[in-house]
């Protein structure tokens, strides 16, 4: 097959589609607690609390429909499902930028949801045209592309949104639809039809791809893991610019900025550092690496008590990037060819059932911390996080050591 000796030239689209993906996420992230409260006339607490509950939305969605798309790029193909999802995510941004009420954002929210689940097609492509030994390094460049995103759409958001809230919304959708655009042009399907399997809505459902998976102990065992660390970020995904208002009084482009420093030093880790790491250490250590990593820079944030300390906190929780790449590759080298978008679907379903309830429980405690009227915390839901953090790696561990054994 010609597609698997050049993976490079084949997954270069795909992470260029990924990186448009996370800039549209990115630009509308600073400006969310100042549209929230432009809608609703609401308090900075009340706003997060809002913020929770449409992150929510977003995330059941995409829980909901993880399994579909990745069944569905199984079925058809990634390319279809790619160029679809991207497009109608283009018009999506463009209806929540013209939103007048705070119903309108749920809907938006709402079809984000369900267009952002193409991120199970994309990482399919790696498995697709990449060896298994190289697919860390390919998903973690697949991370990289993502988390650079996250560089050049925060920091835009910050610079469009003093301008009026609804500028970085337009933004993204002029960048889903070029890519899109683009997309037709240039990307090329990764899935062979001799690879393909037929549609099953028993097996595309979130509990019918994750009992599939839970067949393989390894599997189930890193997706456990995957759950409570993805658990944990909520707290910094849910709270953090309403934390930095409320903590520091940061404006908007500070928060932008804080977010692309952040996305910028993850890709360099996922894209740059990773696959050298698992070249150098094996799958099973730069996955250990990572996740060690994580508790202490959330300590950080939950006792910041000056402006360097929330730096200081993002350099370290950085280096947490090692671990969900490393994990993909040894889930994947488990998994037959043909359902390798089955796997995906699991693991965004994973990813997105945290966010389901993870917003609403972090804003909660945000919310309940940071009202002087009582014992005043506002880095509460990072102390939790922290907890969590740790049951993540004591999982890790545990499966890694029963049910892992290296390549020869």
């Amino acid at each position: 097959m010609p597609t698997a000796r050049k993976p490079q030239s084949i997954l270069l689209f795909v992470a260029f589609i990924v990186f448009i993906d996370m800039v549209g996420i990115g630009l509308i992230l600073p400006v969310m607690p100042s549209l929230i409260g432009g809608l609703s006339g609401a308090t900075i607490d009340r706003a997060a609390e809002i913020g929770g509950w449409l992150l929510f939305a977003y995330a059941t969605m995409q829980f909901l429909f993880a399994p579909v798309i990745g069944g569905l790029s199984d079925r058809f193909g990634r390319r279809p499902v790619l160029l679809v999802t991207l497009f109608l995510l283009g018009l999506d941004y463009a209806i929540m930028a013209w939103a007048p009420d705070l119903v309108w954002l749920f809907i938006g929210r709402i079809i984000s949801g369900i267009m952002g689940a193409s991120w199970a097609a994309a990482n399919s492509c790696v498995a697709d045209v990449a060896s298994p030994k190289e697919r860390g390094k390919f998903f973690g460049i697949l991370g990289g592309a993502g988390a650079f995103g996250f560089v050049i759409g925060p920091g835009i958001g910050g610079l469009l949104g003093q301008y009026g809230d609804r500028l970085p919304f337009i933004a993204a959708a002029i960048l889903a639809l070029l890519g899109a655009l683009i997309g037709l042009f240039i990307l090329q399907e990764t899935l062979p039809p001799e690879k393909r399997r037929s549609f099953s809505l028993t097996r595309a459902n979130p509990l019918g791809s994750i009992i599939q998976m839970a067949r393989t102990p390894l599997v189930i065992g890193f997706l456990s893991s995957i759950f409570v660390l993805q658990l944990a970020a909520q707290a910094q995904i849910a709270v953090w610019a309403y934390w930095l208002i409320e903590r520091f009084s940061w404006s908007v482009l500070q928060i932008g900025i804080s977010v692309a420093i952040y996305g910028l030093l993850i890709a360099i880790v996922q894209g740059g550092l990773t696959g050298l790491a698992i070249a150098r250490f094996g799958e099973r250590r730069t996955g250990l690496f990572g996740l060690m990593f994580a508790m202490p820079a959330y300590l950080c944030f939950a006792f910041a008590t000056q402006e360097w300390m929330v730096y200081f906190g993002i350099v370290i929780g950085a280096m947490s990037g090692f671990a969900f790449p490393a994990m993909q590759q040894m889930m994947s080298s488990r998994i037959s060819e043909n359902a390798q978008g089955e796997l995906q679907g699991a693991v965004a379903s994973m990813i997105s059932l945290t966010s389901i309830f993870g917003p609403v429980m972090m804003t909660a405690i945000f919310a309940a911390w940071a009202d002087d009227t009582g014992y005043y915390f506002p880095g509460a839901p990072f102390l939790v996080g922290t907890v969590l953090m740790g049951l993540s790696l004591l999982i890790y561990a545990v499966t890694a050591r029963r049910f892992y054994s290296a390549p020869a």
